[in-house]
């Protein structure tokens, strides 16, 4: 079938074209023969299963206020099906109100006025309906460090001293059931005391999160319109702040309320906004922020990531709550969102509404001001799909309406009963127009024989290098490949179909410029065309250098510019930024060239070819001088000048090469040994010296030894003499 709306299949066995042209539009099908009766288009099929009337009034039943209740849809993959639900809110459906009022100590003259608002609160609940219930709870904050001072004393009287009345610090407190007796609401709050804390965001999440999933404790309704009224002068803590008091379990969104008080408060970290307004969300909870003017904007931006809920400013003591409440009731009341839960993948959702002030139509929910209210739903599968289901409801409201769904991924053909049908060669039958061939037989009309091969080797013979079977463009039959036809009119071709004659570049929006043929895939241009879109008018004008060359030789003239070879630049391929020096490649050359020496000596004329040169005094072409030392350690001085080509350069070589004058042996011999002579001398007259002190310093020591000494005059004198005569004739 398709996934368009559009295609149809034609299940008639007449067609005598290949498979796949026989999915096409109604109108391409009927032109090419197929009658109208025989065009298979699968059409989607709602079903209202329950529709009860929406309800006018709340007479102490379940009021209707959403209509239909449950569809069935039976839908075409990717066709589209629209269908209408409607809305109506029951004139004195019950309202259940839960006050939840921050006790830190800033809030205390708001306390007291809040305990005179009993009546004036049920006064105004009663103008909406008969059906009124209002509840009482209180928070503060987590009682750890550092969000409360957890001094033994300090907890018991957390407020200041001047402060009469004061209530140990708590997280989150319930105080009042729902009621509908205004004097147990007066007496319950007039019972509360102002407690106190140490930083300034609360534990408003915490509490919130509490009164949502304790629903059995607060007593919630099932059949009612369920409000939060948070009043607070100060911001909210959220899930990673209980980290700061060592506090690293997550929130589990489940009910801790033991003689109502939340227990898990210095264990469970504060909610996410995410997780809170989930369960605001499923427990069908609209919350009203009544918050000072200097925390305004923070609680603005909660409400946009919490559905149906709303934001006023309350006066520094409370007086203006009431009036406060009644507005943004109304203000929710009269605006109904629908949206829905669990709907498959593959599945999309648009709402469209029809209303007087309807929102833009959305793939995720629909908007409306003003009740009376209806919606446009409409439903896509993107893939086939078996009896699934998903809901569609207004945010707030307990109605639901249950969509289940199931899609059409098979054709009901009327086939006959021919199990050897003439058009498949008596080979095989008719399934919805297309041959079912017995054992041994293949091809759109059984006419193949495959033998002894197997089906498996014929269609492998039609795979271009193990590929898609004919390019995904024909039919393998018998071993070859039939070529479908284009979508243009045309037919693929080649041996695997893998050309078609219509898919080239386009120049201004016409195939090959329109000056040339598309072969496949490639153009074919007319004479006096060229480029790869056959766009440019064949010239080379603007290719042509001084000496009348086209791009020096290193590049291609395409649409009258250069296309250079790599490294070469336009706009005539003259200078190459990566090329090698050509002052050290072509060095062997220039040597062997100009002085029969260096690596290419005796091949001289085979590697240096495409070098013309000229032996000089002094230079008298322009290019590249060039400096290099040659492989006999001479510095030779040349210059190169590229002609037309990548390697052709003519060259011209000095004359006379500089090379060094070689080293006198004679003189480095004679200095050396001389050298050795002056070193051996040196050397031995040190030696000598060093004795000659050590000498010294003996005879010193033994003349200062004499001096000590008594000896008698003569033996003495003659001792004496004889050992100077003995030390002078050593010396």
């Amino acid at each position: 079938n398709g996934k368009s709306a559009r295609r149809c299949e034609c299940s008639s066995a007449n067609s005598g074209e290949q498979e796949s042209v026989r999915c096409d539009t109604q109108a391409q099908l009927m032109e090419r023969g197929c009658k109208k009766e025989e065009i298979i288009s699968p059409a989607n099929n709602v079903t209202i299963i329950k529709e009860d009337p929406l309800s006018v009034s709340f007479d102490n039943q379940e009021p209707v206020q959403m209509s239909p209740q449950k569809i069935n849809l039976k839908l075409r993959p990717g066709l589209p099906t629209t269908f209408r639900i409607s809305f109506r809110r029951v004139e004195g459906y019950p309202v259940d109100l839960y006050y939840l009022m921050d006790l830190s100590n800033s809030m205390k003259d708001d306390l007291e006025n809040v305990k005179e608002l009993g009546r004036d609160l049920f006064a105004a609940l009663k103008k909406i309906t008969e059906h009124a219930q209002i509840g009482f709870g209180a928070f503060v904050d987590k009682t750890v460090l550092p969000y409360t001072n957890t001094n033994k004393e300090k907890l018991q009287r957390p407020c200041d001293e001047s402060d009469q009345y004061c209530q140990a610090a708590f997280g989150y407190r319930h105080v009042l059931s729902m009621t509908a007796k205004e004097n147990e609401f007066k007496k319950k709050v007039a019972d509360q005391f102002i407690s106190g804390n140490l930083d300034s965001p609360e534990g408003s999440l915490d509490a919130m999160m509490q009164a949502a999933v304790c629903g059995n404790k607060i007593g919630w309704r099932n059949s009612s319109t369920r409000l939060i009224v948070l009043t607070t002068d100060a911001g909210f803590h959220m899930a990673g702040d209980g980290k700061l008091a060592g506090i690293l379990e997550p929130n589990d969104q489940q009910c801790h309320m033991e003689n109502n008080l939340y227990t898990k408060s210095n264990e469970m970290d504060y909610p996410s906004v995410g997780q809170l307004a989930t369960e605001l969300e499923k427990n069908n909870i609209q919350p009203i922020f009544a918050v000072t003017k200097n925390v305004e904007d923070v609680y603005k931006e909660l409400s946009k990531m919490i559905p149906k809920s709303e934001v006023g400013v309350l006066s520094s003591d409370s007086k203006n709550v009431v009036q406060l409440i009644e507005t943004a009731y109304n203000s929710l009341s009269s605006k109904v969102t629908v949206t829905h839960d669990n709907l498959p993948d593959n599945v999309r959702v648009v709402y469209t509404p029809i209303c007087k002030y309807a929102g833009p139509a959305g793939d995720k929910n629909g908007v409306c001001d003003n009740v009376h209210i209806s919606f446009d739903v409409t439903v896509t599968a993107d893939s086939c799909m078996e009896d699934t289901f998903f809901t569609i409801r207004p945010l707030g409201i307990k109605d639901t309406l249950t969509v289940t769904l199931s899609t059409k991924c098979e054709c009901q053909c009327k086939d006959p009963n021919d199990k050897m049908h003439q058009l498949c060669t008596n080979r095989g039958s008719i399934v919805c127009g297309i041959c079912s061939c017995m054992e041994s037989f293949i091809g759109q009309n059984c006419e193949c024989s495959i033998g002894n091969k197997d089906e498996q080797s014929l269609r492998a013979s039609c795979q271009r290098n193990n590929g898609t079977e004919c390019e995904g463009r024909g039919d393998c039959v018998c071993g070859r490949c039939q070529c479908h036809s284009t979508n243009q009119g045309g037919r693929y071709r080649g041996d695997f179909c893998e050309c078609d004659d219509e898919h080239c570049e386009n120049y201004q929006n016409k195939l090959c410029g329109g000056n040339g043929k598309c072969d496949c895939g490639t153009c074919k241009c007319n004479a006096g065309y060229e480029g790869s879109a056959c766009q440019c008018k064949a010239s080379r004008e603007g290719c042509l250098t001084k000496g009348n060359t086209v791009c020096n030789g290193r590049g291609r003239c395409i649409c009258n510019r250069c296309d250079c070879k790599e490294g070469y630049q336009r706009p005539q391929c003259l200078i190459c930024l990566g090329c090698p020096d050509p002052c050290q490649t072509k060095l062997d050359c220039i040597e062997c060239l100009g002085f029969g020496s260096g690596p290419f000596g005796k091949i001289c004329d085979t590697n240096c070819r495409n070098i013309t040169y000229d032996m000089v005094d002094n230079f008298a072409i322009s290019g590249k001088e060039c400096h290099q030392k040659d492989s006999e350690g001479c510095w030779i001085t040349f210059k190169l000048n590229q002609l037309v080509g990548e390697d052709n350069y003519e060259a011209e070589i000095l004359k006379q090469r500089d090379c060094p004058e070689p080293p006198s042996v004679i003189p480095i011999i004679a200095g050396s040994i001389a050298g050795v002579a002056v070193i051996g001398i040196v050397l031995l007259m040190l030696i000598k010296m060093l004795i000659y002190m050590k000498d010294l310093k003996e005879f010193r020591k033994f003349e200062n030894e004499k001096k000590k000494s008594k000896w008698a005059e003569n033996t003495n004198y003659k001792n004496t003499t004889n050992i100077e005569l003995e030390l002078v004739w050593c010396y």
